[in-house]
């Protein structure tokens, strides 16, 4: 194929998605650490997926609307850092389509390479042996290539930029030595793969299309049946537990087509079946519905209820204040706990799912103050804060890059209403500064990290994103970070019970460190998922 019109290009982008969308897990199981939060994967999937979900519903064949409506959805979805990367490499893509109506092998060339060059200048301190090495890499290869071989086909172009791309990954652990050690590639560079893969698979004759989350090319598409779709609130018994895999291999032995999305105790589902009453049974496991939709495939196409935009409730607009707050968890008792420290809104999400760049834009949206501060509590979470905070107009937003809750609280607690916005600032600035994070987990796999050899199952006491122990035992890890973690200097200790943790657990814990440290507690419940404690020193 020497050139793509708008039409080929969104079946193209189709078939990228859903090639990414099918190796999500894979993609998830190269992250460094082995925390339950395998999360890359997911980022880019949803991301990318947000995108192509705004192109579907322009219906527009014209290249221009398509590759700058996907701009914005990805940009307006993009969740993790990975995520935010991806949307900036097809924002990039976007600027270098101007009118085009057609690209041909040193178009696209040109595209991905005004695409490498954005991403690299939306990251304040590129590191090398990640996606932005394997997309830089790719693109000037394939742009030499195309430089030298004028005439070459997109094909071509196509196949020179996969194979490279897959070089530079394999290349990944010579540049960043915690891959090395963990024997694995970079997760975001391999997730870039898979959307390239699916380009060229388009091209080829060959469009990916989204099975139930492994490639099976004996299964026919169904064009036929019904679809059927719900979303359910998870009964309290599987809010923790419930087992993504396998709900879709259940799944697959009765429908096709199959999506099965987890976020903060709700699952949306989607599958086509000759029998819709299974499906609904089968969830009916799992929860309560809050919506149901099933449609005949050959007499109807409706939007989905999977990709409705949320209504916010209109409420009169209040009186305009000098500062507002916005942070990020996970968990009833923590977003109670920052209610109670004045943080206007509490945008779910954190680890395991981490909010998009529309959620802060949303939240952003819902207060109405002159000085906005965002405090986003995770490192993979700052670069959608940060893209949010660019997208508004009219209002200050301040982006404080706290890592971790008891950084986001530190900050809260010294917040005062009544002084200027460069004395809060400096204030909350200092308070994080002054907080050591500690936090406890178990390791899903058997692993080596920073010369420390990791066994499934084990707990790990966590330090500032350092794993400093590990320990069988949940109680005895969190007293030995503890004990890692204080000094003379300390004075306060905050100990945050998370979801999987009992009462009688924090109890001990609370014993030992009054039995062995001079220091101030405060216990709260925090019932925070994947972290059995979090523990801020100060």
């Amino acid at each position: 194929m020497d050139k793509i019109s708008g039409k080929e290009f969104r079946e193209m982008l189709e078939s990228g998605c859903a090639n990414l969308n099918n190796r999500r897990k894979d993609v998830d199981a190269l992250n460094v650490f082995p925390v339950p939060d395998g999360d890359t994967g997911t980022n880019m999937s949803l991301t990318f997926t947000s995108g192509i979900s705004e192109v579907r519903n322009a219906g527009s064949n014209d290249l221009p609307v398509i590759t700058k409506t996907l701009s914005r959805g990805m940009l307006m979805g993009a969740r993790g850092n990975s995520g935010v990367i991806l949307s900036q490499i097809f924002r990039g893509f976007n600027s270098a389509v101007g009118g085009k109506t057609e690209l041909g092998a040193a178009d696209f060339s040109a595209c991905m390479t005004a695409g490498s060059a954005k991403a690299y200048r939306a990251v304040m301190r590129p590191v090398e042996g990640t996606i932005l090495t394997v997309v830089r890499e790719s693109s000037e290869t394939a742009a030499k290539y195309v430089e030298e071989n004028p005439e070459c086909s997109l094909n071509d172009y196509m196949d020179v930029l996969c194979k490279e791309a897959r070089a530079s990954l394999d290349r990944t652990p010579d540049l960043l030595p915690v891959l090395k050690e963990a024997n694995c590639v970079d997760s975001g560079g391999s997730g870039l793969l898979q959307v390239f893969n699916g380009f060229r698979k388009y091209l080829e004759g060959s469009p990916v299309k989204e099975s139930d989350g492994e490639e099976d090319e004996s299964k026919e598409e169904v064009k036929n049946g019904y679809c059927t779709e719900l979303i359910l609130k998870l009964n309290d018994k599987y809010v923790n537990i419930f087992n993504q895999s396998k709900v879709r291999d259940s799944l697959s032995k009765i429908a096709s087509n199959i999506t099965v999305v987890v976020d903060e105790g709700i699952v949306k589902m989607r599958a086509t079946t000759m029998t819709p009453g299974d499906i609904l049974n089968l969830g009916q496991r799992y929860g309560e519905f809050e919506k149901v939709q099933i449609f005949n495939l050959a007499l109807e196409d409706r939007p989905s209820i999977l990709e409705e935009k949320k209504q916010e409730v209109k409420e009169e607009p209040a009186e305009e204040k000098e500062f507002g707050m916005i942070t990020c968890c996970a968990g009833d008792g923590l977003a109670s706990l920052f209610k109670d420290y004045k943080v206007d809104v509490v945008v779910s999400g954190g680890q395991t799912m981490n909010p998009s760049t529309e959620d802060f834009v949303s939240a952003i949206g819902r207060i109405n103050a002159k000085h906005i501060y965002i405090l986003p509590n995770n490192s993979n979470i700052i670069m959608a804060a940060k893209q949010a905070a660019a997208l508004t107009e009219g209002k200050d937003v301040i982006v404080l890059e706290t890592t971790s809750v008891p950084q986001g609280l530190s900050a809260c607690i010294m917040f005062n209403p009544e002084d200027d916005t460069e004395t809060n600032t400096q204030a909350m600035k200092d308070a994080i500064a002054s907080v050591k994070s500690g936090s406890v987990t178990y390791a899903i796999k058997d692993t080596s990290v920073s010369g420390r050899e990791i066994h499934a199952g084990d707990f790990m006491g966590i330090c500032e994103k350092e794993i400093v122990l590990t320990n069988p035992d949940k109680l005895e890890a969190a007293c030995q970070l503890i004990k890692e973690m204080c000094d003379e200097d300390s004075e306060i200790i905050t100990l945050i019970q998370g979801a999987d943790a009992t009462d009688a657990e924090t109890a001990a814990l609370k014993h030992y460190i009054e039995q062995n440290f001079e220091v101030d507690i405060d216990v709260e419940k925090g019932g925070q998922p994947v972290y059995s404690f979090i523990i801020g020193v100060e």
